[in-house]
């Protein structure tokens, strides 16, 4: 099956001699939710502008479900949906008419059933009457995700959707999300929140000045980036570590009731395992013991500042 978007060779200078994008190569499958993390300035929202069909590009090719964003721009367009950072809609409108209008842009038949059904999954029926001048922040980012779901779009992308959104709020975005993305329809975020990405990325793109870093499964890359803290809780303090256990990350704490073991997730068993032997073999005898994981957002702020 080809790919929900495929971007191949694409580079995008401005006329000031911005270079905003530098040879991105990226595939997005369908059905995925694909989040693309990168500090200000790094290239994301060009990139989504560009496929989306707001920025031409300069050099290299974009394909919509198989449809050329260019030459066949009206069908790639007709795929795609698009939630921009900035709230965008008229503020006399109702939210039932300008819902109704988008899918109208579109050249969509009128169809109040799907469109009642969007305000409900989006929890903005019980609004569907008022202007948005009086909705909240958060209701009027809602009403942009219903406007570029009016159309019935399988690509959806979602430009900082939780920009001003409460912590409740985005949770329950986060929820209409993942309902999205089980109806079949194909998520890319961006986002200044790291944890929206780890909590529903299923593979992250890392873009830094204009350049993909990596792109790789969440899992995977916590598993091949992440770093591990196994804490012991000794029984009886100890001065120094022996010598024999050099060989190991460990670190002791001041009053020396704590040995803290660093390591990568992928030497995670036998490094454990060889480290309690060793301490068995010392003598040393813990009575507790704590595990914490590298978040994303740190793994994404050391491949970031690597590369400055």
């Amino acid at each position: 099956m080809q790919p929900a978007i495929s971007v191949a060779k694409l580079s995008k200078t401005y006329e000031t001699g911005f270079e905003a994008l530098k040879d991105i190569d990226l595939e997005i499958r369908h059905g995925e939710i694909f989040a693309l993390l990168g500090p200000n300035g790094a290239g994301k929202t060009t990139l989504i502008n560009i496929i989306c069909g707001i920025v031409k590009p300069g050099e290299g090719r974009v394909l919509a479900d198989g449809h050329d964003i260019v030459s066949d721009y009206r069908a790639a367009r007709s795929l795609i949906g698009l939630v921009p950072q900035e709230l965008t809609t008229d503020a006399f409108e109702t939210v039932w008419a300008t819902v109704s209008f988008s899918r109208g842009l579109f050249g969509k038949p009128k169809n109040p059933a799907y469109i009642e059904k969007i305000l409900k999954d989006l929890s903005l029926w019980e609004k569907k009457d008022s202007k948005i001048m009086t909705l909240s922040g958060g209701m009027k980012r809602r009403v942009m995700i219903a406007k570029a779901l009016s159309h019935e779009p399988r690509i959806l992308f979602l430009d900082e959707p939780s920009a001003g959104v409460d912590v409740e709020l985005r949770r329950d975005m986060w929820e209409v999300v993942r309902r999205l993305r089980d109806s079949g329809v194909t998520i890319i975020l961006t986002t200044h929140y790291i944890e929206e990405a780890e909590e529903m990325a299923d593979r992250v793109g890392v873009i830094n000045r204009g350049q993909l870093v990596l792109v790789e499964e969440k899992s995977v890359l916590m598993r091949k980036l992440g770093r591990k803290e196994l804490t012991l809780q000794l029984q009886q303090p100890v001065d120094r570590v022996p010598e024999s256990l050099s060989s190991f990350s460990l670190q002791l704490s001041e009053d020396g009731g704590e040995l803290t073991y660093v390591y990568d997730t992928q030497g995670e068993r036998t490094g454990i395992t060889r480290l309690f032997k060793a301490l068995e073999e010392e003598g040393i005898r813990f009575r507790d013991l704590v595990t914490t994981q590298s978040s994303l957002e740190e793994i994404f702020v050391n491949l970031v500042s690597r590369r400055q």
